[in-house]
């Protein structure tokens, strides 16, 4: 079974809101970019909420992500995982990024989003635990932005990824 590790953070300016997708997929992980397979919903709702080309190439589209108050990461730092289905992740092998730093490092972080379920049940296993507070922090789970998520429209992903804009100043 292939052994799969995470890319480097996005990390926008005076960031208030760190967004955790899962692990990338296959697509992903062979162009090494966040939300590569040409049907995920990720960049267009970008697009929709911060004016990001989606078309753009994907450096640009990095750096344009990159002035928003966000940081844009994943929950897992690595796993084995055949293909690029969630639900095919070893749970056994499933390692996280290290969190802990990263909340010390940017204090300002108000809500921690999660893109689909399988990056919030991690976070809560392996992250939760380790943290010392989060009391003033808003865990938000956030419909999945991959094309395997098909049982919501694009405008029902986008009205509910509305929801980060409550998190900035």
């Amino acid at each position: 079974m292939a052994r799969v590790r995470s890319f480097e953070p996005i990390i926008g300016r005076r960031p208030r809101i760190l967004i955790l997708g899962s692990m990338p997929g296959v697509a992903s992980l062979e162009a090494v970019q966040y939300y590569a397979h040409p049907r995920n919903a990720f960049w267009p709702i970008m697009s929709e909420l911060f004016g990001i080309d989606h078309r753009a190439d994907y450096a640009a589209r990095a750096a344009e992500l990159g002035k928003q108050p966000l940081i844009l990461w994943d929950t897992l730092q690595a796993c084995q995982r055949p293909g690029s289905l969630d639900s095919s992740i070893d749970v056994k092998t499933a390692r996280a990024n290290n969190f802990t730093d990263l909340l010390q490092r940017f204090p300002g972080i108000r809500a921690i989003l999660f893109n689909g379920a399988t990056s919030e049940k991690y976070f809560r296993q392996l992250v939760l635990p380790t943290l010392r507070t989060t009391s003033e922090l808003t865990l938000l789970r956030m419909p999945s932005t991959s094309p395997a998520h098909a049982g919501m429209s694009f405008e029902q992903k986008l009205g509910a990824w509305r929801q980060l804009l409550d998190f900035i100043d």
